[in-house]
């Protein structure tokens, strides 16, 4: 038994002795390395000098380009500070937040029941549904500013978070309702039926057979309307012109 062990052993030491055997320097590799380490620092050097200019006091980032400077965070405190008149930026990223994620979580607890029914419940014409949903991405922002400022100013939801808290959720709801019907279209209808024979009620459903399948779905949904919202500042600048409430 010990002569086979170690007949084994011999046969295979010739195949970890080349799988540990370092690899051969060559120069067509070390010209490769070099070049890619040259291209990633050329990417990465207009970002690196960037973020050193708000190191810089206001002179040294507008003059020559120097690389040995005494660093000072007089930049940053000069712009989270609010100036008078003018927006800070701690109360702008504020704003941005509260109704960005607000208009999201809005967004899909009306986008989900609305996906539900489109897909897994039958209803008549759905097709005309999410045709009339989509339809409501048609019209061009800049056409429909005059309308939507006329009813916010009657409505006295200008310059509040509460109006763009409601118009970011109806302009991204269509999306969602789209979205989230095709992720909730590939749930096996067998599972949702042998929930309903087992006494399950809807939000039972919802709960523990139909959101965690569509999870990374909804997750995927979540993101985009995060980031529509984040990234919307026409009627953000057209409807809050004075101070936000």
């Amino acid at each position: 038994m010990s002569e086979t062990t170690t007949k084994e052993e011999q046969s295979l030491s010739p195949a970890k002795a080349e799988s540990t055997k370092p690899s051969k320097f060559t120069l067509g590799g070390a010209l490769t390395s070099a070049f890619t380490w040259f291209i990633a620092l050329f990417t990465f050097f207009p970002i690196a000098w960037m973020v050193f200019n708000g190191f810089k006091t206001e002179a040294d980032a507008n003059g020559d380009p120097v690389f040995l400077f005494s660093p000072t965070l007089d930049q940053y405190r000069e712009v989270t500070e609010s100036l008078q008149g003018q927006l800070g930026f701690r109360e702008a990223f504020f704003n941005s937040a509260i109704t960005s994620i607000g208009s999201t979580i809005i967004v899909l607890l009306l986008a989900v029941p609305a996906a539900y029914a489109l897909s897994i419940t039958a209803i008549p014409k759905w097709k005309d549904v999410l045709f009339f949903f989509i339809s409501t991405k048609f019209l061009p922002v800049i056409a429909a500013i005059v309308p939507i400022f006329v009813i916010f100013d009657e409505l006295g939801l200008d310059n509040s978070r509460i109006g763009l808290l409601i118009l970011y959720t109806s302009i991204n709801l269509p999306l969602a309702v789209w979205m989230l019907r095709s992720f909730l279209a590939d749930v096996p209808k067998e599972l949702v039926e042998a929930a309903r024979i087992d006494g399950a009620g809807l939000f039972t459903q919802l709960k523990s057979v139909i959101l965690p399948i569509i999870a990374p779905g909804l997750a995927a949904t979540a993101l985009l309307c995060f980031i529509f919202a984040w990234n919307e500042f026409f009627f953000a600048v057209q409807l809050n012109f004075q101070g936000g409430r």
